[in-house]
């Protein structure tokens, strides 16, 4: 007998990046973390923080970093719902919309994989539906799979493509049920779907603080949509998700735009010298809008690649899987750390 769900027997969890031990010298180039340290505001803000807002419990709906969003995005406050991560408002997505074969979770391939392990914990059915060629969004068949809620990375994780806002708008147009379009990346890219959350009031926007901001260990990211559409997910959303922590760094990180653009501008300038130098070396890389870029090696042996480069102290990231086993992914260092790449990838043949 089995203490767990059936479900939870049947699915298999979600492996993330591979982090080193504390100590060990590593250039860490798998989890897509943003090179730069955090606005010098956040951290002035963590330093502030007194005993007294860590025993009482934290403001529910975050409000003063919602009114910092409101203010960078010209999005009005109650369009703002906030959690643990961006990966905390899927979850609420997901417990509040899908459930089993009727209310399907329907998303292209390859993109995030958690999209279908947060399915697999509610339980909810999945529809993963090939991309076209060149990364085309493959409108129809997402529309015909009928999914309560339709994940769209975009950037999207791996490849690195932006879906045309176009495209975003005729699936919003033609689907039934939600359309959830991912940006954590979207710091590094040349436009924004945030738009279409005033055109469409089945569409919801999730940014996270992890990648531009560069705050993954701090865990914080949000969604947009109206108010309509938010009213079912604080339904299901944990009672205090955000910590007092969180939410104080959040503010100063989110009200120094100026800080968050110029490290966005030498990540993107940073791209652009990584993949001139995996072209130069004969890898095919595609072209990227987040903070990472997708590479073949011209022999096709990423494994091997990763394992050698793990080895001479630079972790990579390797996907063991249909239409990836031969790519690498690699997130964008300073660039003292992409030529130490460079220098190591040219050794490796």
């Amino acid at each position: 007998m089995s203490y767990f769900r059936p479900a939870i027997d049947a699915m298999t969890g979600y492996v993330p990046g591979e982090q080193p031990k504390s100590g060990i010298k590593i250039i860490k180039l798998n989890t897509n973390e943003n090179p730069y340290p955090p606005s010098p505001k956040a951290i002035a803000a963590l330093q502030t923080i007194d005993g007294d807002s860590l025993r009482r419990y934290p403001d529910p709906f975050a409000h003063e970093f919602c009114q910092a969003v409101s203010e960078a995005l010209g999005v009005p406050k109650d369009w703002i719902i906030v959690g643990n991560g961006s990966d905390d408002v899927l979850n609420i997505l997901i417990r509040a919309c899908a459930e089993g074969h009727d209310r399907k979770v329907v998303y292209p391939m390859p993109t995030y994989v958690l999209y279908r392990t947060l399915a697999a914990m509610q339980p909810s059915a999945t529809v993963e539906v090939p991309y076209g060629e060149n990364f085309e969004l493959p409108i129809e068949q997402l529309v015909a799979a009928n999914g309560a809620v339709t994940f769209i990375a975009s950037p999207n994780s791996p490849s690195g493509h932006a879906v045309p806002l176009e495209d975003l708008r005729k699936l919003a147009q033609q689907v039934s049920g939600i359309v959830a379009i991912d940006e954590a990346y979207v710091d590094f890219a040349e436009y924004s779907a945030l738009p279409l959350v005033q055109e469409f009031d089945n569409v919801i926007i999730l940014r996270t603080l992890s990648k531009g901001y560069s705050l993954a260990g701090l865990r914080l990211g949000f969604g947009i949509a109206n108010p309509q559409l938010l009213s079912g997910l604080f339904k299901v959303k944990d009672s205090y998700n955000i910590d007092a922590v969180a939410i104080a760094v959040g503010t100063a990180a989110m009200r120094d735009q100026e800080y968050k653009d110029a490290n966005a501008n030498k990540v993107k300038t940073s791209r652009s010298r990584l993949i001139h130098n995996l072209k130069n070396i004969d890898y095919t890389v595609l072209r990227s809008y987040g903070n990472f870029v997708l590479a073949t090696p011209p022999r096709g042996n990423a494994e091997e690649i990763y394992l050698k480069l793990k080895e001479s102290g630079i972790l990579v990231r390797y996907f063991n899987q249909a239409g990836l086993a031969d790519k690498l992914r690699i997130t964008v260092g300073t660039d003292e750390q992409n030529q130490a790449l460079y220098n190591q990838l040219t050794l490796i043949g």
